[in-house]
């Protein structure tokens, strides 16, 4: 198992993500970025609307995602 924070996944807080593989805690990080645009988390907000900002070129988002699934797998075992 291993982990990564919501700020290491494009996110805004320290909250920690812990999965087998990198889709599942993207999967994690998607879920909590729902709860925090529910609750209107300015912090989180925010991230999002970068993120937002970076899926409008399809190849920069490409490469983000590759360079946080790589980031995931570099990480150690827990």
């Amino acid at each position: 198992m291993k982990s990564m924070s919501c700020k290491q996944l494009g996110g805004a807080c320290e909250q920690k993500f812990h999965a087998n593989s990198f889709e599942e805690i993207a999967k994690m990080s998607k879920q909590h970025g729902m709860e925090m645009f529910q609750i209107k988390d300015k912090a989180h907000l925010k991230a999002m609307n970068q993120m937002q900002e970076l899926m409008k070129n399809p190849e920069a988002m490409k490469n983000w995602f590759e360079s946080k699934k790589i980031e995931f797998n570099s990480l150690p075992e827990h």
